[in-house]
């Protein structure tokens, strides 16, 4: 799915499209505040939750890209929703849409909204992750799909593929090291190289760190307890030791196939963000309740 920043860096500044953000929830709602999807005559990019309440935006959007005599002076209209009396969904919560003619904005405007949408990308908590081989490119694949940053270390450049989301930050280093230490605190870290003295070398300097969100490392069992007894003959301690994830994904998955273990391990990185404290969503609104359609 092409993402709403992604959809504005594509089409053409003059094209006629509505800009369409969940602005405030309250109670039972299929996507937060903040949520973004971009609508043209013919396209629709990203999604506030699909169901009728899509449809109903889509259709609000439409009906204003069709009228011939817009006014370009306004930029912007709300729809206020109630989605079990107005839309027939089980939600049963409530929320207001904010739609906005981009193809309105100044060439300043439309670079300083890219801007600011780059930035709340920028701020997300990352995950480092190194390795660019089956499994770290099938990984990618599904994690392009959710929000979240993501820093994709590998030495060996000509793995990274040519069309990633913005949301992804290739680094090709030789000295993986000094990206652990440049992390912000509260990053999360997946070590999956082509070698096992490397995956040795970055665990300990994670592991020494003890200020990151969530640390998995793939393997087995066997090579969980062998980098056990190394990293505590380097001087990690049990404490630490005990919150390096290995093996990593969620139990009662089997299957050894590079798609089969980047669903497992990105259901538990899911798994991981959802037990952690959040930071109400941007636009400064307040934080809704999340709950499925």
């Amino acid at each position: 799915m092409i993402s709403t920043v992604q959809a504005l860096q594509t089409i053409d500044a003059a094209a006629p499209a509505v800009l369409v953000t969940v602005l405030h929830t309250r109670g039972s709602v299929p996507r937060a505040a903040g949520t973004r999807m971009l609508i043209t005559a013919e396209q629709c990019y990203d999604t506030i939750g699909g169901g009728h309440l899509e449809w109903r935006a889509m259709a609000e959007a439409r009906l204003w890209l069709h009228e011939r005599s817009a006014d370009t002076a306004q930029r912007e209209r709300h729809l206020d929703l109630t989605l079990g009396a107005s839309l027939g969904q089980c939600c049963g919560g409530a929320l207001q849409l904010r739609l906005e003619r981009v193809d309105f904005w100044t060439a300043a405007e439309r670079a300083q909204r890219l801007q600011d949408m780059y930035a709340e990308q920028q701020a997300q908590t990352p995950l480092y992750l190194f390795g660019a081989g089956h499994v770290g490119q099938a990984l990618v694949q599904v994690l392009q799909a959710v929000p979240g940053r993501i820093v994709w270390i590998d030495e060996r450049e000509h793995l990274f593929p040519a069309q990633l989301s913005p949301q992804v930050q290739c680094e090709a280093t030789d000295i993986p090291e000094a990206l652990i230490a440049a992390a912000p605190a509260g990053a999360e870290f997946l070590v999956m190289t082509h070698h096992h003295g490397l995956d040795l070398r970055l665990c300990e300097h994670i592991l020494r760190r003890d200020d990151f969100a969530w640390f998995g490392l793939i393997g087995s069992a066997t090579k969980r307890a062998r980098f056990h007894s190394r990293l505590r003959q380097a001087g990690i301690s049990a404490l630490q030791l005990a919150r390096m994830t290995c093996p990593v994904g969620i139990p009662g998955i089997p299957g050894k196939e590079p798609g089969v273990i980047a669903v497992a391990i990105a259901a538990q990185l899911l798994q991981a963000r959802a037990m952690r404290p959040t930071l109400a969503p941007s636009l400064n609104l307040p934080e809704s309740e999340h709950a499925s359609r």
